[in-house]
């Protein structure tokens, strides 16, 4: 099946961290592989983040947090984006994540959880696959 449109995603930098190397480094592998990519930039909050998702008709947000504070931001993120309709976008986490914080943030539905040294080809089929296998 030929996919009608690329797949859409949303990179955003919640909270205070100001560290955002990684995430640019990943959004350029996403484009390099043929996905529409937005950048939100830096200190953004979850609510500016679920509204640019709702704008930009995303498929995926990407939330990179290397703060400490994804226990805070990534259920308010997914709350929001409950509430506005959109269940149906994925969405995965890059940074530090402890070990232990890695069950809460799956149960909450995150669908991929990614640490420094990933390999970008992994975060590309991981989202190429989870977009395409709902279609």
């Amino acid at each position: 099946m030929v996919r009608e449109r690329k797949i859409r995603v949303l990179i955003a930098k919640p909270g205070l961290d100001g560290h955002d190397r990684g995430a640019k480094v990943v959004a350029r592998a996403l484009r390099d592989a043929g996905m529409e990519v937005i950048y939100t930039g830096l200190r953004q909050t979850p609510e500016m983040i679920a509204q640019a998702a709702l704008q930009e008709d995303v498929d995926v947000v990407g939330l990179s947090i290397l703060s400490g504070a994804h226990m805070t931001l990534v259920p308010r993120v997914m709350d929001l984006l409950k509430q506005m309709g959109l269940e149906h976008v994925a969405v995965f986490v890059g940074g530090i994540i402890p070990d232990e914080d890695v069950p809460a943030l799956r149960c909450l539905g995150v669908k991929g959880i990614y640490g420094p040294g990933t390999a970008l080809s992994d975060i590309v089929q991981a989202i190429r696959q989870e977009v395409e296998g709902r279609e």
